[in-house]
């Protein structure tokens, strides 16, 4: 990555944004903001993933398949790739096991 960055997206995020031979599609300082907005957008919904498993309204992989949901609707601030990451990262966050999401292959950044 960028010399100059602090802040080092995971491989798995970066994969985002990477073409099949990993080399970055996208400039590194988007990568990093993009970066920077889907880790603090997972670290915030941890909260309420936790409210909506302890009021009873799904298990741990409903909540999570119902945020990916949400995150993955046309017109959301973050790709569907995004919300991929987003939802195995707040998965990791609260251990829990990672839901099978559906594939966003077909969008990657």
């Amino acid at each position: 990555m960028d010399d100059t960055s602090q802040i080092q997206p995971p491989p798995s995020f970066a994969a985002l944004y990477a073409d099949r031979h990993g080399r970055l599609k996208t400039p590194i300082a988007e990568v990093v903001a993009r970066y920077e907005l889907c880790e603090d957008l997972s670290c915030h919904l941890v909260e309420q993933a936790q409210t909506l498993y302890h009021t009873g309204n799904s298990s741990e992989v409903g909540v999570l398949l119902g945020i990916h949901a949400g995150l993955a609707e046309p017109g959301s601030i973050v790709s569907a790739g995004e919300a991929g990451w987003i939802v195995q990262r707040l998965a990791e966050l609260l251990e829990w096991q990672a839901p099978l999401l559906p594939d966003a292959s077909a969008d990657t950044a």
